[in-house]
Order: C-alpha cells, then structure tokens, then sequence
C-alpha cells in the first residue's frame, strides 16, 4: 500500500467488519504526515493565513468529500480548520477514512485554497 494507492481509491459502502484496529492503522498512519488517532477518529489541524484561505480549503474539502460520500467533522476557525473522519456506519475507522485523509493532504499541499 502507498499514498498514491489511497489518492487512486475512492471509498465505499462499509460496516463493522471493516473497521481497522490499533495495529491496522499504524501502516496507514505513517503514510500520512500529522494525522493521529484520537477520541475514536483520525484528525488533523491545517493552518492558513487568512480567513478566506481557510474558508476556501473547506469549501474544496466539502466538494471531494461530497463526492466520496464520507463527510467529516470539521472546527473551521479564523487561520485553522482542523478535520476527523470516521465511519459512523462502522463504528470506527476504515479505509474510507485514509482514503479522504489523503485526498484532504493532497488538495492542501496542492495549494488549493492558497
């Protein structure tokens, strides 16, 4: 598995079988850089220089994310917005959640809300 795998993917349906324990989540945790698992989902803060840059970058997560269908919690603040996913129907983390973590890294590094 690579992070370029991850950005090719796109997610699908899952339930509880396919939720990923501790060890399962290490492998996908060192692909990508600051996200940690915390209070049951994986999560990380991205920093902007403005207001706008940091409205811009949610407005494009919400068009990725939309189109996988799996839709994070987000805490948008003036410079900041900080994103966790998990999969509510599995009750836990899956793929999915790697999946739009990546694409959310690639977008940013893109600079597409910069």
């Amino acid at each position: 598995m690579t992070l370029q795998d991850l950005l090719d993917s796109h997610c699908m349906p899952l339930d509880a079988s396919q939720r990923l324990d501790t060890a399962a989540m290490t492998p996908y945790l060192q692909l990508l850089d600051g996200w940690q698992f915390e209070d049951g989902s994986i999560r990380k803060t991205y920093a902007f220089g403005n207001y706008y840059q940091t409205l811009a970058f949610v407005n494009a997560l919400a068009w990725v994310v939309h189109r996988e269908d799996h839709h994070p919690d987000l805490l948008v603040q003036y410079n900041r917005c900080s994103v966790a996913f998990n999969t509510h129907s599995a009750g836990g983390i899956t793929r999915n959640d790697f999946i739009c973590a990546a694409k959310a890294d690639a977008m940013f590094a893109q600079g597409a809300a910069r």
